[in-house]
């Protein structure tokens, strides 16, 4: 009985030990929590920690305007022009594109054209941002 009970203790002691020895340091704690993943795949139907707060902040409180639309995403290649982009403002540069059509400058600018991917940087816009957009900068260089 007592060998019994010096082997249970002893393994007791083994295990706070081990658990002791392999705890991370606080410099490997933070790079821990540094890489540590940020979201989690949930399937529809079934539970999951946090879901609610990433389902909340995905819906959108509408459409954006063409000016936030423009300077968030457009700004970039058409206040530079980069990759050919038309500067807006600069009429010689619009004018060609500009006797093409609204239906056709917003079809590229959908689609993609050149330089510019399908819907340029801003891949959730909606066709009708992307038209109001392509309006805006329209305006702004005529």
């Amino acid at each position: 009985m007592v060998k019994t009970t010096l082997r249970v203790l002893l393994s007791v002691a083994a295990l706070f030990i081990a658990g002791t020895v392999w705890s991370l340091t606080p410099a490997e704690q933070k790079i821990a929590d540094r890489i540590k993943p940020v979201g989690q795949v949930c399937v529809e139907g079934e539970e999951c920690e946090g879901a609610q707060a990433v389902a909340t902040a995905a819906v959108s409180s509408g459409p954006r305007s063409a000016e936030d639309v423009y300077g968030s995403k457009c700004f970039a290649c058409h206040d530079t022009g980069a990759a050919g982009a038309p500067k807006v403002g600069d009429a010689a540069a619009w004018a060609p594109r500009v006797d093409q059509g609204l239906e056709t400058l917003v079809s590229h600018a959908i689609n993609g054209i050149g330089g510019m991917p399908p819907r340029g940087t801003c891949s959730d816009c909606s066709d009708e941002e992307i038209q109001a957009t392509v309006e805006l900068m329209v305006e702004r260089s005529q």
